[in-house]
């Protein structure tokens, strides 16, 4: 998928970054168990990406962040399917999170949407326990997802409910119905692998999720 300049629903692209979601339904423990030289091998990119994507990337010379997800709770579709299993709407889990929201945008409703997220874009950055976040889309203007992370469930939620901006968008998504189809997905972050623009945007290498 393409990915968007400013971390989260952006019209202008930006084309040396793009992104990959891997859904399985199991996953290999060895993987996640690895120490990060060997992620960076050919054989370990080939089991989790397929040949062809890695042979790209590597002709390419490409930088690569790779974090392992556990979904955990959400709602929604996506192309009519629940690609993450049946989960739960809300879990007993409040650590690190990853969060995944994901809409496409009614063909009327581009130019209200467009006029009303970058507000909400600009305020995320500076919320209380956001990691950071990464806007990314397999049609531009139209399909369009945000990944970010955060500290917290709790930090979380007061960004998305408690910060004006962003719950004046939510009353407007229901109100003027702006996506024909939409979803929303919370996952644990299991490790991380890589680097972005030089760094782990989980700040360690490997980053290893505290799941008690």
């Amino acid at each position: 998928m393409g990915s968007g300049k400013n971390g989260s629903f952006d019209k202008t692209p930006d084309l040396r970054q793009w992104a990959l979601i891997c859904a399985f339904k199991s996953f290999d423990q060895d993987f996640i168990n690895s120490k990060p030289e060997d992620i960076a091998n050919k054989k370990m990119l080939h089991h989790l990406y397929g040949g062809f994507i890695n042979s790209w990337w590597r002709f390419c010379r490409c930088e690569i962040w790779t974090i392992v997800l556990q979904p955990i709770e959400g709602h929604g579709l996506w192309d009519g399917k629940e690609v993450f299993g049946n989960l739960p709407k809300n879990s007993a889990y409040e650590g690190i999170l990853a969060v995944l929201t994901r809409a496409t945008i009614r063909f009327k409703k581009l130019k209200s949407f467009w006029l009303n997220v970058a507000p909400v874009a600009n305020k995320m950055n500076d919320s209380v326990g956001f990691i950071g976040s990464f806007g990314i889309g397999e049609v531009p203007w139209i399909k369009q997802a945000t990944f970010s992370l955060w500290e917290s469930k709790i930090a979380m939620r007061n960004f998305a409910y408690k910060m004006q901006e962003h719950a004046t968008v939510i009353q407007k998504t229901k109100k003027e119905d702006w996506y024909s189809e939409e979803m929303f997905i919370r996952f644990i972050p299991i490790a991380s692998y890589g680097t972005l623009n030089g760094i782990d945007p989980l700040k360690r290498k490997p980053y290893i999720a505290n799941n008690s």
